[in-house]
């Protein structure tokens, strides 16, 4: 393989690892924004890939054509300088509280699954990503480059039992009854928030690529990958009966599937947290670092064990009603995204 197909790789895998996440591994993400809505949840999860494809692509290229280093940069030449600072003052709100969450998470996986004292799991968790985060957006290529073909051998895994059933096609009852038309509205909603979500990572992946043909194939390699990823979810959730009453739907799947899986289920979770995870500090790092000038190590550690602390106490409530808020931005962020021309 040469360099330059090695590099699209890398971007393919940074792409998907940064959006998805512990709701994705889970299948609750895919329940409640596709599965069930029967055959149309199927139809949303085609428009949610296209969208990948296209507007993941259009922003890591936007970052690289107008040189932003971080994501405020690309909201504020987005949205305005003044528009553009309250949608960044949403994004870091968000960004703290999801990686506290997911920090907090890594430690009841440590906790549930191996009998260890939570703050180990958190702390080991914590090591590991200053590790990963300091090498730069290398480092975090790095390691989507080996979770990523996981996640991918466990989405076939989990498909290969129901190729030969069909009750993905099915639409509800309830949906027919009501004329639900929020299937529509869905597939948008969901690229609407990983997107704002990813780009504290795309946008300095697309600053630091410098071959633009790299990041598109890149882009349009992730945004299949997460299509498959999201089809394969769908089809073994949609089996099941009372899928969307379920925590953790999937765990279900995995029952069906065989005890053996648990572990590589267990790799999986903790991998599309820790992708996630390191993304996001990364990107909140890149941002301090234009605010207030210091070294990136600092600002690494600093986010680190801002969120170690947070995630001690419980953020669930701010996070609840900051939720919706960064959900409509993330409307704003993907009409905007579209708005703007690019040389895409």
């Amino acid at each position: 393989m040469n360099k330059e197909w090695k590099r699209v790789l890398q971007v393919a895998a940074t792409y998907i690892g940064t959006v998805v996440g512990a709701g994705f591994a889970t299948g609750k993400e895919i329940v409640q924004f596709f599965t069930q809505y029967g055959t149309y949840g199927l139809i949303g999860i085609i428009v949610s890939g296209l969208c990948f494809v296209w507007l993941g692509s259009k922003m890591m290229v936007m970052a690289h054509e107008i040189g932003a280093e971080s994501y405020q940069q690309l909201n504020n030449y987005l949205f305005g300088k003044n528009i553009g600072k309250i949608v960044n003052l949403f994004t870091i709100f968000t960004l703290f509280g999801i990686t506290s969450v997911m920090l907090a998470s890594t430690g009841s996986i440590v906790k549930e699954q191996l009998g260890w004292w939570p703050q180990i799991g958190m702390i080991l968790t914590v090591l590991l990503a200053y590790l990963s985060i300091m090498k730069g957006i290398e480092g975090i290529m790095m390691v989507n480059s080996l979770v990523v073909p996981m996640m991918l051998i466990f989405s076939v895994i989990i498909i290969v039992p129901y190729i030969g059933h069909f009750s993905f096609l099915q639409v509800s009852s309830v949906q027919l009854l009501t004329g639900d038309v929020n299937w529509m509205v869905s597939p948008f909603l969901y690229v609407a928030f990983n997107l704002a979500m990813a780009q504290a990572v795309l946008v300095p992946l697309g600053f630091e690529i410098k071959d633009r043909k790299i990041i598109q194939r890149g882009a349009v390699l992730g945004g299949i990958g997460l299509t498959f990823m999201m089809v394969a979810a769908h089809l073994a959730l949609s089996n099941l009966p009372y899928t969307f009453q379920l925590d953790i739907p999937m765990s279900e799947v995995i029952k069906n599937v065989g005890v053996w899986i648990n572990w590589l289920f267990l790799i999986v979770i903790y991998g599309e947290i820790f992708t996630t995870l390191i993304g996001n500090v990364f990107g909140m790092a890149r941002q301090f670092q234009t605010i207030l000038p210091a070294r990136e190590s600092t600002w690494i550690m600093v986010i680190l064990l801002l969120c170690f602390t947070i995630g001690q106490i419980g953020y669930s409530s701010l996070l609840t009603a900051l939720y919706p808020l960064f959900g409509y931005m993330g409307l704003a962020f993907i009409f905007m995204l579209w708005l703007k021309k690019s040389n895409l």
